[in-house]
């Protein structure tokens, strides 16, 4: 049996966040809801349950919280979203009993986790019987190739968001990039490289879930993909981890050969000083900038032109004085993409190509 049509990029979903629901706890879900909240039909958490969800994460206006599925079918959604990715990807075991009551209610299921739902018997089963479609985004296609620097061939100039440590911001700063090019009237695309971004963009392929030597390869066939799609002048290039990072560097490394890139968009969180889930420091910013210029040069030479500052713990002050000490630590525009705008990353590539 076939299952039913599915574009990710059309769906109503409803976000499971159950006991989850948070800034913090759920980048997924906070996400999705910046940056897609017209396919957002409600959140599905108890802990919030009649509550907006802006009042909780801070977007989202008008999209309610529920308490359960029952509440949930109540605003059609088509898609349940399962809205986090924990460490280590597992599904949490209490929600497999909500996941199967959607597949059975007829609603396609999208996840993130490393743990593929489709692969598992129960949920198999109830696909065949309603139609549904699984899409586990973390699935990596089969046959990737490694990469032999097809980034060249294509016409656009390619921008890579590069980080001082992981959970920066980098696949924010791409999104927001990606905005503004268009607001400018630049023929821009944006290129997603993990399960969260393609769940926004409906295309590209999840790094991390990649054998190492073909993140490289992967990242080139997203590149190639979005080019021939889209013809864009320009494409930003959702990074990942850090050159610097004991547990991520690799695929920082693979991005990097895979995209070969024009030009780089350094993204930090000043209030940052140990690297996640390490004990190392993360160094100077200037001495990152360094490191991320000396890397690119091994293959082909691209320069930072910005800095991307992720202020979301601090006070308006406290941001406006981080940015003008990056700039001076720098000599590079910097901003903060959500609070103050990509305006000035944007003016940089402007200088760099003109």
């Amino acid at each position: 049996m076939k299952s039913r049509p599915f574009d990710p990029t059309r769906e109503r979903m409803a976000i499971l966040a159950d006991g989850s629901f948070g800034v913090l706890e759920s980048k997924l879900a906070t996400s999705l809801l910046r940056y897609r909240p017209e396919h957002i039909t409600c959140v599905i958490d108890r802990e919030n349950a009649g509550r907006d969800a802006s009042d909780v994460v801070g977007v989202g206006v008008g999209v309610p919280v529920v308490r359960g599925l029952d509440a949930a079918m109540r605003h059609g959604p088509t898609l349940l979203t399962l809205g986090i990715a924990p460490p280590g990807g597992g599904l949490p075991p209490e929600w497999r009993g909500v996941i199967a009551e959607a597949l059975s209610r007829g609603l396609h299921v999208m996840s993130g986790l490393h743990q593929f739902l489709a692969d598992d018997a129960e949920f198999a089963a109830l696909t065949r019987a309603s139609e549904a479609r699984i899409w586990d985004v973390r699935r990596a296609p089969n046959d990737l190739p490694i990469g032999t620097q097809r980034a060249l061939s294509v016409p656009a100039r390619r921008v890579l968001t590069v980080g001082s440590d992981c959970r920066t911001g980098k696949m924010v700063t791409a999104l927001q990039l990606d905005e503004g090019a268009r607001r400018r009237r630049w023929t821009s695309a944006f290129c997603a490289t993990g399960q969260i971004g393609m769940m926004i963009s409906g295309s590209g392929i999840a790094v991390d879930a990649v054998v190492s030597d073909f993140i490289a390869g992967a990242t080139e066939e997203i590149i190639l993909e979005r080019s021939r799609a889209t013809e864009a002048d320009w494409l930003f290039v959702e990074g990942q981890g850090a050159l610097t990072h004991p547990a991520y560097s690799g695929v920082t490394l693979g991005l990097l050969h895979g995209s070969l890139p024009d030009a780089m968009v350094l993204c930090h969180q000043p209030t940052r000083t140990q690297m996640a889930r390490q004990s190392a420091q993360i160094p100077p910013l200037g001495r990152v900038v360094e490191i991320n210029e000396e890397a690119a040069s091994w293959r082909r030479p691209a320069k930072v032109v910005g800095i991307a500052l992720n202020t979301f713990d601090m006070s308006e002050d406290g941001a406006n004085a981080v940015v003008r000490a990056a700039e001076d630590e720098t000599s590079l525009p910097a901003t903060d993409p959500v609070r103050f705008g990509v305006d000035p990353l944007l003016d940089g590539l402007e200088r760099a190509f003109p």
